[in-house]
């Protein structure tokens, strides 16, 4: 019963934050500036729940999501580019890139678990970029400007990048209710033991890595609209898996609300501290150690917790 009224008060959440996101841009009260950055914070969420998705509830950690944050990128440019098409073809032909990639590094991926899983994903994700780097079709490291006409404004990305992180928390809920949901809970806790009380683990890992696969492709083609050019250093960055990294271990890695929570105080200190190059990456590493030995649950966590005490007292 507690667990159905927890949930009830997910969704009104989740369903307030939305609406609150949406009248103001409805209302035309948002200023260009204000609208860029939640619409980094829009897909810093989504793809910090996938990220979450993976390694907070499936046990499968990835340092290489950038991968398809890359292809999804270079397949917006090449369509609208080199082809003049629609930017939402481009949207679709970097999901579909993407997917196919998952698809054949699962072939590999999935046999693979803990330490090997990660550094695989990584190694995979590097071979990419240099890949890209050297390819004369995409200008190899000079990169490549996306060119829509006509191009989309702030204004028309933003409900894009809102809608996209509003599917992906949904997606997520959702998934996490249903039996497969119980299943990755059990299997990130002890896969073998899953295996043997039913828990189909490899069609359940391949399930997850697509979706992960899927909406971080998506935020990714919608993120280099939003900077309308695309380079190798910066479509295949590890610099991605840092900062979703510590998005989700700042907000409460296991926790839906974790990502909303982090990807918020990330843009934030991102931006505050862009007037602090020499210092930005120092404070943004004391910040998480702090966090990590105040809060090792993250924010989320610590406040929950917070509240839980204060329940027991009562």
């Amino acid at each position: 019963m507690m667990k159905k009224i927890k949930g009830h008060i997910q969704e009104a959440v989740l369903l307030l934050l939305f609406i609150s996101c949406l009248l103001p841009w409805c209302m035309g009260i948002l200023s260009n500036n204000a609208m860029r950055y939640m619409i980094r914070i829009f897909l810093y969420i989504t793809i910090g729940e996938m990220w979450n998705l993976m390694s907070g509830y499936a046990g499968m950690t990835s340092l290489g999501q950038q991968a398809f944050i890359g292809l999804a990128g270079y397949s917006m440019a090449v369509a609208t580019t080199v082809y003049k098409l629609h930017y939402a073809v481009g949207l679709a032909a970097g999901a579909a890139v993407s997917l196919c990639t998952a698809a054949l590094l699962a072939l590999l991926l999935m046999r693979m678990k803990g330490m090997y899983f990660a550094i695989t994903t990584w190694v995979a994700a590097e071979a990419l970029g240099t890949f890209f780097t050297g390819w004369r079709y995409v200008n190899q490291g000079a990169g490549m400007n996306i060119t829509i006409v006509p191009y989309p404004r702030t204004g028309e990305l933003y409900p894009a990048a809102l809608i996209l992180c509003a599917v992906a928390l949904a997606s997520t809920i959702l998934l996490l209710r249903s039996s497969l949901g119980l299943g990755l809970t059990a299997m990130r806790d002890d896969a073998s033991a899953a295996a043997s009380l039913g828990v189909n683990v490899g069609r359940n890992k391949l399930i997850v890595y697509l979706i992960a696969a899927l909406f971080t492709s998506l935020a990714g083609a919608v993120f280099f609209i939003n900077k309308g050019t695309i380079y190798p250093d910066s479509g295949f960055s590890i610099s991605w898996t840092i900062s979703v990294v510590f998005i989700v271990i700042i907000g409460g890695i296991g926790t839906v609300e974790g990502p909303v929570v982090g990807s918020v105080v990330y843009v934030l200190l991102y931006e505050y501290l862009a007037h602090y190059p020499g210092w930005s990456n120092i404070i943004l590493g004391v910040f998480s150690i702090l966090v990590i030995l105040f809060m090792p649950k993250g924010i989320v966590g610590f406040v929950s917790g917070k509240q839980h005490r204060s329940l027991i007292i009562r």
